[in-house]
């Protein structure tokens, strides 16, 4: 495996993503397109009608994406941040704008 192979990693396919944010625990089906350091896709939850969509840069083994989604009303960004260090699995923070609550997720690649 080359050296940039192991810094940039590979985000593109299907993710199964767990959220626990604040006590409340949510999965969501999400499909990420990789264009060598700028991540796009969706994002789709059981509550959610639409899929959202996704937008995210990569920095090394740092992913950072978010979206801007709805919860009784109110307008809420979700921004998720993690330091990828298997291409299979991998856990970060979940924070929601504007509240400035934050919680954890963890994403495993669907085969």
């Amino acid at each position: 495996m080359s050296a940039l192979a192991a810094a940039t990693p590979e985000m593109g396919g299907k993710w199964k993503v767990h959220n626990s944010i604040a006590g409340n625990e949510n999965d969501q089906d999400c499909a990420f397109a990789q264009n060598e350091k700028e991540l796009s896709g969706t994002c789709k939850s059981d509550s959610d009608k639409e899929p959202v969509k996704v937008t995210g840069t990569l920095d090394g083994n740092k992913v950072t994406w978010k979206y801007n989604s709805d919860y009784n009303g109110t307008a809420l960004t979700l921004i998720y941040t993690a330091t990828v260090e298997d291409s299979a699995k991998f856990t970060g923070s979940v924070e929601v704008q504007p509240f400035g609550v934050t919680g954890e997720f963890t994403a495993t690649k669907v085969k």
